[in-house]
Parts: C-alpha cells; structure tokens; sequence
C-alpha cells in the first residue's frame, strides 16, 4: 500500500471532527472503532491487528493538547517531539502553542498519513517519521510528549527508560494519562487534572479523570 493509498483510507474513513476537550483542533476521526478496525484489517490482510490508535482522540492526548493550549510557554519556542503521536492531536496543539518545531513519531503507517492530513487541516506544519525513537537514543529536543501510552507493560518499560535518559540530558517530559495499568505514578508529578470526555466503545466510562504528569 502506498503513502496516497494510505491518506485515501483515511480520509474515506473518518469525519473531520473536533475532540471534546479541545475543540481548537479539527482531526479526521472515526465515529465508531468496529467498524474501522475491520476495515484496517481488510486493507492490509491481516487478523488481529492492534486498534487504529490514530482514529481517536484518546483521554491522555486530549488532556495533554488542552494543557499546552492552556500553557503554551510549555512548549513556545522550543523543539518539541510528540511520542507515539497517533492523530497528531498533541503536536498539533504544540504548535499551535508556538512551538519552534514539533517531530511527530508514530511506528503505524496510517498513523503517519493522518498526522500529515490533520496537520494540513489546522494549517500547522510537523516533520513526521515512522521510526521506533524508542530503539535508539532520544533525539535532541527541548520538550517530549506523551499522550496515552502506558497501556501495556513491556512498552511502557522501554517507554520510560527512553524518557529517563532524555530527561537527564535536560529534556522537559510530559505525560497525559487517564489512570493506564502501567504509568509509574510515584516517579511522576501530576501537574494538572482534567476531565475528558470519551467513547464507552473504547473506554469503561464516559468521562476519564485524566493527568497531566511531570517526569520528576
């Protein structure tokens, strides 16, 4: 599949949308998580594929983009990288903050086409890759952002290892996370607290109590 084939189901598969919490951001976005994911699977031949993350705006992105928004000197003029970027959502609200420049990482291929579509929407520019920042040593940056990402043990480990060695090297980490089974709280300051808006499709409830998190 090609990166046109791929923007093509994109577009053919969402609705331009704006997220509950921050509604100052336009995202392709899916109504309804079945039925994209059957599609994503039908496209690329294969079962059991992990969900389209980059369909939805998930609680600790929104959370994350709505703290920037709110606090924009967090990221304004500095060099930013979006972890796990998804949507876009929370490097799109980065830049918007002012942010010098916003590298937005996603290992998902769709997840790459959509952040360049959403990006174009809100009339924002991002380098966008498809590398795994996490198999290498973090790049250079003023600001890492995480939205959502401790769902799952063995990532959440490398997660923060990678986030670790940034932060010692002077890097600013923040973290939006709506309560996930393997966000290491006590090495975290919550800084700011929301509540999201939400699909029961995805989540156990509608509205998530979500944080944003400091990397002590």
């Amino acid at each position: 599949m090609t990166p046109e084939d791929r923007a093509h189901f994109v577009r053919a598969n969402t609705e331009i949308l704006s997220p509950p919490l921050v509604p100052e951001v336009r995202l392709h976005l899916a109504h309804e998580a079945l039925p994209i994911w059957q599609k994503t699977e039908e496209e690329l031949g294969e079962i059991g594929l992990p969900p389209p993350f980059w369909a939805f705006a998930w609680a600790g992105g929104q959370a994350l983009a709505r703290h920037l928004l709110d606090e924009p000197l967090v990221v304004r003029g500095k060099r930013v990288i979006d972890l796990a970027s998804g949507s876009g959502l929370v490097g799109i609200a980065a830049m918007k903050a002012g942010a010098a420049s916003v590298l937005a990482a996603d290992i998902d291929a769709f997840s790459v086409a959509a952040i360049a579509i959403n990006a174009a929407c809100n009339d924002q520019t991002l380098a966008v890759t498809a590398e795994d920042l996490l198999s290498s040593p973090p790049p250079e940056a003023d600001v890492i952002l995480v939205g959502d990402l401790f769902y799952e043990q063995g990532l959440a480990g490398r997660c923060y290892a990678w986030l670790e060695k940034a932060q010692a090297r002077g890097t600013d980490v923040l973290i939006g996370d709506p309560g996930r089974s393997y966000l290491p709280k006590d090495r975290l300051r919550a800084i700011a607290h929301y509540s999201v808006p939400v699909t029961r499709e995805l989540e156990d409830a509608e509205i998530k109590k979500t944080a944003v998190w400091r990397l002590a």
